[in-house]
């Protein structure tokens, strides 16, 4: 049975440092340092959120070679004047294949990809962009264990929450897709009226309260 589930948040940032910083403000903890992604020349930095969910900051490593094709997360467009952000989330499946095939949106062909000794399958759309502007999860499929969440020091955040808002229109593809696709999780899809601000909003418990992130003024605590 086809089976779907979040597996991480995604903020891209025009370096790791003013990813971690914005992440440090919001929530206030520091991130783990992750690695490199040689085929995107992109590296990450990784926050805990249970045992099989994290946060990543990613970003444009400038030590890398540039690749072939463009970046992934849309970060051939994070310039420096361009803010970190929450711009998507990773659904994990236990079928990657089966998952794209059902799902009603374009997600992008299936790569293979690596960071150190992770091995995984991916979704990347040949534009770099970002299914719904984000607000549809990239598809992934991880090809070893443990999860590398369990790996990751336990800093106190967990993630209680995901929501889209979003227009009609938009709402009613993401809640087919995710039917579609076996999903099961904290995630919800909210309508919101045209001209109203659209996009990701993630609840997360840290060790000094609720925080929403990913709020179109920043990051508002509760």
């Amino acid at each position: 049975m086809l089976h779907t589930c979040i597996d991480h948040l995604v903020i891209t940032a025009p370096s790791l440092m003013d990813g971690a910083e914005y992440v440090r403000q919001a929530l206030g903890v520091r991130l783990e340092a992750g690695g490199e992604h040689p085929r995107m020349g992109t590296h990450n930095s990784l926050l805990r959120l249970g045992d099989d969910l994290f946060l990543e900051v990613i970003a444009v490593n400038p030590e890398a070679p540039p690749p072939d094709r463009p970046r992934w997360f849309q970060l051939d467009a994070a310039g420096q004047n361009v803010q970190p952000r929450l711009a998507t989330w990773m659904a994990r499946t236990n079928n990657i294949h089966a998952a794209v095939a059902a799902s009603p949106l374009a997600h992008g062909d299936i790569q293979p990809m690596t960071r150190g000794q992770l091995h995984w399958l991916i979704t990347i759309p040949a534009d770099g962009g970002l299914p719904l502007q984000g607000a549809a999860p990239t598809l992934i499929e991880w090809q070893a264990q443990p999860h590398p969440a369990s790996k990751l020091p336990d800093l106190g955040c967990s993630l209680l929450g995901l929501e889209a808002n979003l227009e009609l229109a938009a709402a009613e593809q993401l809640s087919s897709m995710l039917v579609l696709t076996g999903f099961h999780g904290a995630f919800s899809v909210n309508v919101v009226s045209a001209g109203l601000p659209c996009g990701l909003v993630a609840h997360i418990q840290t060790p000094t309260g609720l925080c929403r992130l990913g709020l179109p003024a920043g990051v508002i605590a509760v």
